[in-house]
């Protein structure tokens, strides 16, 4: 079992960044857990190869705090938890085309699932990503501000999925809002496809914490809705396309005290696959899962 504590540290100057790898959610992965397996069992299962995944399920629905405790007890004391936040808390639902504001239920609620897992030691981060309808506009700007008085003392992260954000003096100006408001800007690996895609930049906006996300590459399904986010994010990233981003990495390790890479590309085995490729590429050690010696079979993805 690794621990997080020990995880890949890289001798820069100006700072000492710990590296972890992990993906975005535990439930997803085929072929990685033994037969037979609880489903009620995974995560702890998924706790022996990676010290940090990506909740993805609190986007969907609010766990209750006794969920979520449940999950704290379930991992090794190391371990880290991101929580990506709720969808109407991120203005993915729109009355009359127009962004629905979150109700207060919902933002207690939320905010209660967090506490139990805050409350051990685990929650590493909020992660916030915003729909393609959230583009760079005044009012959205100001929305953007307010997140810090939502979670005062938490780690933030927020992703945009609209390239208005970054064009010349809006980039300027969000990097400037999201410097002030200690906001981490998320970097993502995805396909460059009209104005529902974000430009991969190397930018720190709080120097406690960057955080890289890979979405795959897949053009073709980058607009795609079907029954579960997995037709969208078919893509097993190639090896040299991971070793593209081993320079941005080490760069990031020079500015930030912690620079989490996480795998969203969740079709089949792939997260894991890529997820153990990197942090094999980073110098990690990372225990390879004895229970599934295909796991490693796929070895190049889509072209």
């Amino acid at each position: 079992m690794i621990d997080a504590t020990d995880a890949h540290n890289c001798e820069h100057d100006a700072m000492v960044a710990t590296i972890l790898v992990g993906t975005c959610n535990w439930s997803d992965h085929r072929d990685f857990y033994p037969v037979g397996l609880a489903a009620r069992d995974r995560l702890a299962y998924y706790a022996k190869y990676f010290p940090l995944v990506e909740v993805d399920s609190s986007y969907y629905a609010i766990p209750p705090p006794q969920r979520t405790a449940t999950w704290a007890r379930a991992t090794p004391p190391e371990f880290r938890f991101n929580f990506k936040a709720y969808r109407a808390l991120t203005y993915h639902e729109r009355e009359q085309g127009a962004l629905r504001e979150p109700t207060g239920d919902e933002e207690r609620a939320f905010l209660a699932c967090l506490e139990p897992v805050r409350e051990a030691g685990k929650l590493r981060a909020v992660h916030y990503q915003f729909p393609p309808w959230f583009t760079a506009a005044p009012e959205n700007a100001n929305r953007l501000s307010r997140l810090r008085d939502r979670h005062p003392d938490d780690l933030v992260v927020v992703e945009f999925r609209h390239r208005s954000w970054a064009r010349d003096e809006g980039l300027v100006g969000l990097l400037e809002l999201l410097r002030e408001a200690q906001l981490s800007l998320c970097l993502v690996d995805e396909p460059q496809l009209g104005t529902g895609s974000f430009p991969t930049l190397t930018e720190v906006t709080d120097p406690r914490l960057a955080v890289i996300r890979f979405h795959g590459r897949n053009r073709s399904t980058w607009y795609r809705s079907g029954p579960t986010s997995a037709d969208r994010f078919d893509y097993l990233y190639r090896e040299d396309e991971l070793r593209e981003w081993l320079g941005r990495v080490d760069e990031l390790s020079s500015r930030v005290a912690e620079v989490h890479v996480l795998f969203n590309n969740n079709r089949a085995n792939y997260a894991v696959v890529n997820g153990l490729q990197m942090a094999q590429l980073l110098g990690l050690q990372y225990p390879a899962p004895a229970s599934s010696p295909s796991l490693f079979e796929l070895s190049s993805g889509p072209s």
